[in-house]
C-alpha cells in the first residue's frame, strides 16, 4: 500500500511551487536530451485531477478512492521549450488524470544544480512520489538519497541513473539508450557491407547518461560486428544542431574529409548539423553512410531524401505516458525499492527506420 502524504499543508505546496521552473520555447534540440533557451519562463505547472459530480469517471477508471488522489512531483530537464518535451507532456498529463494523480512539473533546463534545488523542494513537500528525468546522472544521487530517507518512491524516466544508483529507485521507463546506439551501429555495419570505411562520431552532452550509453552502444557494437569500420574521431554535439555542425567540421578538417566515408550522430538534430558540415566541405552526403537516432520531424525527411541512411524510432508519447504508469505502480506497491521485481524496467520499442519503411505509419515521427 502507498504511504499517505496527500494531507501535507497546502501552504507548503504553494511555497514550494513558487520556486519551480516550467517550460519555455525553442525549436532546436534533441530527442532525449537538449539544452533550452535562456528566455524560458520559470514557473510551475500543476495538473489537478477533479472528480466528476456523480463519480462516474472515477468508476470508469476503476480508481480506488482510498488510494488517491496522489501528489507527484515530476522533475524534468525539459518541457515545452524542446520538441521532445512538447509531445512528452500531454500524454503524461492525460495519464495522470486517468490515474488520479496531481502533477507538479518542473524544468531544470539540463542544469544539474537547478534540478538539485528542485529536488530539495519536492522532498520537503512530502509528495506520494517523484518522477525523475535526470539532467546529469553523475549528480543525481543526493536527490535519490534524500527521497529514499523521506520514504518517497522515485521512478526514473527517459534517461536512467548510473548502475550504482538503481537501488535507490523503484523503476525506470524509457529508451534502452545503449540498445539505440547498438541499433544505429548495426545499420552502419549493414550498409558498409564489409568495406573498409572511416567514420566520425558526434556524441550528446558529456556526462549525460543517454549520451554515454548511446556512444558506448555504437562504439562497442561496431568493434564487435564490423571491425572494418574505424571510428576516426568523436566529439560532443551537446544535442544541438549548430554545435554539432561545428564539431563535425572540426573532425572532418582534422582527419581529412577524403578519409571519411561515414557519420554517426547520437540523434537526428545533431546528424542534421553533421550533414551540413559535410556539405560545406564538398562531400557528397548521399555517398556517405550516415546513421542516427530519433526518426524525428527533422530526421525522417533526411531519410526520405537519401541523406540519412538509417535512424532509430523513439516515441515521446510512450515515454511520457509510462513515466506516470511507473510511479503509479511504485506508489501502489506493484514495484519495490531496488528494482528487484518484474515490471520495474520498461523499455520502449525502438525499430530501425530506413528508406524501406520511413513512411510506415507505425514509425511516424512524433516530435
Amino acid at each position: 500500500m502507498r504511504k499517505s502524504r496527500v494531507t501535507f499543508a497546502a501552504s507548503m505546496l504553494a511555497a514550494a511551487a513558487l520556486t519551480l521552473a516550467a517550460c519555455g520555447g525553442s525549436d532546436d534540440s534533441s530527442s532525449a536530451d537538449a539544452g533550452s533557451e535562456d528566455t524560458a519562463a520559470e514557473e510551475t505547472v500543476e495538473e489537478t485531477v477533479e472528480e466528476s459530480d456523480d463519480g462516474e469517471a472515477a468508476e470508469e477508471e476503476a480508481i480506488d478512492t482510498a488510494d488517491g488522489p496522489f501528489e507527484v512531483y515530476a522533475l524534468l530537464p525539459q518541457g515545452n521549450d524542446q520538441p521532445y518535451g512538447t509531445t512528452y507532456l500531454p500524454p503524461m498529463e492525460e495519464t495522470a488524470a486517468e490515474l488520479g494523480i496531481n502533477l507538479t512539473i518542473t524544468n531544470s533546463e539540463y542544469d544539474a544544480d537547478k534540478q538539485a534545488s528542485e529536488c530539495e523542494v519536492a522532498v520537503a513537500a512530502q509528495p506520494d512520489g517523484i518522477i525523475l528525468w535526470p539532467a546529469v546522472a553523475d549528480s543525481i544521487r543526493p536527490c535519490l538519497e534524500a527521497a529514499n530517507n523521506a520514504g518517497i518512491p522515485v521512478w526514473i524516466t527517459n534517461a536512467d541513473v548510473n548502475p550504482e544508483d538503481t537501488d535507490l529507485t523503484y523503476g525506470y521507463s524509457g529508451t534502452d539508450s545503449y540498445g539505440q546506439g547498438a541499433a544505429s551501429a548495426e545499420m552502419m555495419c549493414e550498409f558498409a557491407d564489409g568495406a573498409e570505411i572511416g567514420v566520425i562520431q558526434v556524441n550528446g552532452l558529456t556526462g549525460n547518461s543517454v549520451a554515454t550509453l548511446r556512444g558506448n552502444g555504437f562504439k562497442e557494437t561496431v568493434a564487435e560486428l564490423c571491425p572494418n569500420v574505424t571510428i576516426l574521431a568523436e566529439q560532443p554535439g551537446n544535442w544541438n544542431k549548430d554545435e554539432s555542425q561545428i564539431a563535425a567540421s572540426e573532425m572532418l578538417t582534422s582527419v581529412g574529409p577524403d578519409n571519411v566515408q561515414g557519420i554517426y550522430a547520437a540523434d537526428d538534430t545533431m546528424v542534421a548539423g553533421a550533414i551540413d558540415a559535410a556539405k560545406a566541405q564538398g562531400l557528397d552526403v548521399e555517398g556517405l553512410i550516415i546513421t542516427s537516432i530519433g526518426n524525428t520531424f527533422l530526421g525522417n525527411p533526411l531519410v526520405e531524401a537519401g541523406e540519412l541512411d538509417g535512424t532509430v524510432f523513439q516515441s515521446s508519447s510512450w515515454d511520457g505516458e509510462n513515466a506516470v504508469r511507473g510511479i503509479y505502480a511504485a506508489m501502489t506497491g506493484e514495484t519495490d525499492l531496488g528494482r528487484d521485481d518484474e515490471g520495474s524496467v520498461l523499455y520502449m520499442p525502438n525499430p530501425k527506420v530506413t528508406a524501406e519503411n520511413y513512411d510506415d505509419p507505425a514509425v511516424a515521427p512524433e516530435w
